[in-house]
C-alpha cells in the first residue's frame, strides 16, 4: 500500500538486524500500533513480516520500542522454520493485522485457550511474493484456530486485494474451489512446522475445519477490541511495547523526534555491542592477521548506521 516504507539497520540474519516502518512523511511509526487495521472498506492492512518460500523466522518484535521485524531468537540462535517434505519455507507470505492482539488474559470461548501476546496472524494466497515489511491490503477469507502449546492463534486466511484473481475468492469455499489441496497443505504444515525442533505436533479446535469470512472478521475485530484496551493501557501488557505516534488517547503516544531518537538509540547500542564483541575476540585469539579485518567491519557498520 502506498505511503508506509521501510528502512533496515544492520545486515539480514543477524542478530542486530531490525526493519523499522515509516509512514509518508517518512517518520518512524510502529507498524503493530501505528498503521489503521482497515485500508479501506472491507479491507485489512496485513503487515508482511515473512516472505513466501523463505525459512527466516521473522516477526514483529511486540516488546522492543517501535516494535521493528527482527527474526525470532531462541537460547541466544536464529530461528529458522524446516523444509518440511515436500514444502519449501512458508507456503504464504505470512504476516499480521497491525492494532490487533491476542490477549494471554483471555480465555478464547471457542478455543478455551488464552490468546498467544501477539497480533492476530495472517496467511495470504495471492500469486506474489512480498517484501519482508511490505504493507498491503488484504480480503479476508476465512480463518484457522491452531493451540500452540496450549495457547490460541488464530491464523487468517486472506488474500492480497491487487492480485489478479482477488475478485474470484470471497470466502473459504473458494479457496477449497480454485486452489485444491491448499488449505489442507496448510494444516499439515502448521500441525508439523515445530516437530523438527524436537516439539509436539500443534492442535487445532474445531477439528481442523476453517471457518468462514464472517466468523474470521468476529475474531479479528474482538482481538483490535483487546487492541485498544492494551494501547489505551486498559490491560496489563506486561512487557508489551506500546510506544506509538498516532494513538491520540494513548498514554504511550510520542512524537516523531522522540521516535527518531528510539532508532538511533538502538542502531548507537548494537554499534556499542559490537566494539565490545571485537575488542574480546582480539584480546582472545591474539593473532593479529585478524585486526584488520575486525577493524574494518567495525568501521563498516558505524558508516551503515550513520548513512542508514
Amino acid at each position: 500500500m502506498s505511503g508506509f516504507s521501510t528502512e533496515e539497520r544492520a545486515a539480514p540474519f543477524s542478530l542486530e538486524y531490525r526493519v523499522f516502518l515509516k509512514n509518508e512523511k517518512g517518520q518512524y511509526i510502529s507498524p503493530f500500533h501505528d498503521i489503521p487495521i482497515y485500508a479501506d472498506k472491507d479491507v485489512f492492512h496485513m503487515v508482511v513480516e515473512v516472505p513466501r518460500w523463505s525459512n527466516a523466522k521473522m516477526e514483529i518484535a511486540t516488546k522492543d520500542p517501535l516494535n521493528p521485524i527482527k527474526q525470532d531468537v531462541k537460547k541466544g540462535k536464529l530461528r529458522y522454520v524446516a523444509n518440511l517434505f515436500p514444502y519449501k519455507g512458508y507456503i504464504w507470505n505470512y504476516g499480521a493485522i497491525p492494532q490487533t492482539w491476542e490477549d494471554p488474559g483471555h480465555n478464547d470461548k471457542h478455543t478455551g485457550c488464552c490468546g498467544d501476546n501477539d497480533p492476530i496472524d495472517v496467511c495470504e494466497i495471492g500469486s506474489k511474493v512480498c517484501a519482508r515489511g511490505e504493507i498491503i491490503g488484504v480480503k479476508v477469507l476465512g480463518i484457522l484456530a491452531m493451540i500452540d502449546e496450549g495457547e490460541t492463534d488464530w491464523k487468517v486466511i486472506a488474500i492480497n486485494v491487487d492480485d489478479p484473481d482477488a475478485a474470484n475468492y470471497n470466502d473459504i469455499n473458494d479457496v477449497k474451489r480454485l486452489k485444491p489441496g491448499y488449505l489442507e497443505a496448510t494444516v499439515d504444515w502448521f500441525r508439523r512446522y515445530k516437530v523438527p525442533d524436537g516439539k509436539p505436533e500443534n492442535e487445532f479446535a474445531f477439528n481442523a475445519e476453517f471457518k468462514d469470512k464472517d466468523f474470521a472478521i468476529d475474531i479479528i475485530k474482538s482481538t483490535h477490541d483487546h487492541w485498544k484496551a492494551l494501547v489505551t493501557k486498559k490491560t496489563n501488557g506486561k512487557g508489551i511495547s506500546c510506544m506509538n505516534t498516532t494513538v491520540s488517547e494513548s498514554p504511550f503516544k510520542c512524537d516523531p523526534d522522540a521516535a527518531r531518537a528510539i532508532v538511533d538509540a538502538v542502531c548507537k547500542s548494537f554499534l556499542k555491542k559490537r566494539k565490545t564483541w571485537l575488542l574480546k575476540t582480539m584480546m582472545l585469539n591474539g593473532e593479529r592477521k585478524y585486526l584488520f579485518q575486525q577493524i574494518l567491519e567495525c568501521l563498516l557498520y558505524a558508516y551503515y548506521c550513520v548513512e542508514s
